[in-house]
């Protein structure tokens, strides 16, 4: 069964990001809208999507990760430089696993697709 999974880096001092929220959205469909938010390891406890809710289609990550850095007491101007970082992405191929890994510092963030 093929899924989307995720999950958070702190480059800013090399760590996992433990509880920062992350929202998934649907584009094609609305009802479709997932929070939750990661566990020690960086990674959200459970697959985002799978199942019959692993469909072709457009979606949207939302990582919040100005509040997660200020839960660390990080020093961020007003506004943050990144505030909510929003990917956007698609699902083509449903055989196939989504990983979408986010590295972030307050200045700077890096995704990639993973296996």
């Amino acid at each position: 069964m093929a899924t989307l999974t995720t999950h958070v880096l702190n480059t800013a001092i090399g760590i996992p990001a433990a509880g920062m929220r992350v929202d998934l959205r649907s584009l094609h469909d609305p009802d479709t809208a997932t929070t939750t938010h990661t566990n020690a390891d960086g990674r959200c406890p459970a697959p985002l999507l799978h199942g019959a809710a692993f469909v072709p289609g457009r979606y949207t990550l939302t990582f919040h990760v100005a509040a997660y850095f200020r839960t660390l007491d990080v020093d961020l101007p007003d506004p943050p430089f990144l505030d909510e970082i929003v990917i956007a992405f698609g699902i083509s191929d449903i055989r196939r696993n989504y990983h979408v890994p986010l590295l972030v510092s307050p200045w700077s963030y890096a995704t990639y697709r993973g296996s």
